[in-house]
């Protein structure tokens, strides 16, 4: 069943900002089901969280800890990031610590706020994206490098919450976090605002939405391949096979993915050339993330797109996908084989 926008009760306010029509409602209500087949695998979970007063307790909690919580991912991100404000010669005057600590913690608590209601993944989705889009595009306006840090913030933010909860609590708590972390990592807004402008029916829209609600599957798929190819990998954090990395690395594999949908549906590369390629450039080599090991996703990602679509279908995809391998191609990067 789809959610209907306007019947969302608990939001009212939020009833004008959220209205959708045409080709932009069926993209954005497609991502959203997505999301209800992955919690559809996890009622076991909620089962044990049907008593709402065990998810208040936690949310109250974890509310207490959100200042400091967003103040300690804010000194890993700079650890982390510091030196490629000088690197790159980002104007560090475009990354405000403290209006980004406070975007963190005002995203967090609406999440905890949502998961103490029960309030489902997918309704938070939908309600919650303009918020997270809007802090999105205010990042990105001058330099869309700066997105980096403020990925970087929300995720380490989360990363703690979640470290600070009952192991038994932490799968579906995550949900909410991974809402957060797909929205600031991936170009979903632009997705939508492309996908308006296509007529209902248009072939280039409806081959993306054919691998739109494959998106999880494709990425868990190409990421489990590439763990059994690189089974000795280390990157920043631990092995490929590490739960954390594994959720990391298939966020990546989606981001990658809805790069390449924002290229079909706005008919040309600029999404990738712009915001893309230079984010990985300065993440990347920080998270010890090798270059044959972004070659080896692009390169099982493309096998995918070739064998879930007719081939009029992957047409649309070619152009981008060449650019894309072209991009990260040994003869730009150079690497050592593992």
């Amino acid at each position: 069943m789809l959610i209907n926008l306007q019947d969302i009760s608990l939001f009212p306010e939020k009833r004008e900002e959220l209205a959708e029509t045409g080709a932009n409602q069926t993209f954005s209500e497609a991502w959203a089901k997505k999301y209800l087949r992955k919690l559809a695998e996890q009622d076991d979970l909620t089962e044990v969280l049907n008593r709402s007063e065990i998810a208040n307790e936690i949310a109250k909690t974890l509310m207490q800890t959100l200042r400091t919580t967003s103040v300690q991912a804010w000194a890993r991100t700079e650890a982390l990031l510091s030196k490629e404000v000088i690197r790159h010669q980002i104007d560090p005057k475009l990354i405000d610590p403290w209006a980004v600590t406070k975007d963190a913690h005002h995203i967090y608590q609406t999440a905890l706020s949502a998961y103490a209601q029960q309030i489902p993944p997918p309704k938070f989705s939908t309600w919650i994206a303009a918020d997270l889009g809007k802090i999105r595009q205010k990042y990105m306006a001058d330099d869309p490098r700066v997105i980096g840090f403020i990925s970087m913030q929300f995720h380490y933010s989360g990363q703690m919450l979640l470290n600070l909860t009952p192991p038994t609590q932490q799968p579906l708590l995550s949900a909410y976090f991974k809402v957060i972390d797909d929205h600031l990592y991936m170009p979903l807004q632009r997705a939508y605002q492309a996908a308006a402008q296509h007529a209902y029916n248009a072939p280039a829209l409806k081959a993306v939405q054919q691998l739109l609600p494959l998106c999880s599957e494709i990425a868990t798929k190409i990421v489990e391949r590439v763990t059994e190819l690189y089974p000795a990998y280390h990157c920043y954090t631990g092995r490929l096979s590490d739960t954390n990395i594994k959720i990391s690395s298939i966020r990546d594999t989606e981001m990658f993915q809805v790069y390449l949908w924002v290229c079909v549906l706005e008919n040309n590369i600029s999404a990738v050339q712009q915001e893309l390629f230079p984010l990985c450039v300065m993440l990347y080599p920080k998270l010890k993330v090798r270059w044959e090991l972004v070659r080896q996703l692009i390169h099982l990602l493309g096998a995918e797109i070739r064998s879930r679509l007719e081939p009029q279908q992957a047409a649309y995809f070619v152009p981008y996908y060449e650019s894309l391998w072209g991009m990260f191609s040994p003869q730009v990067f150079p690497d050592s084989t593992f």
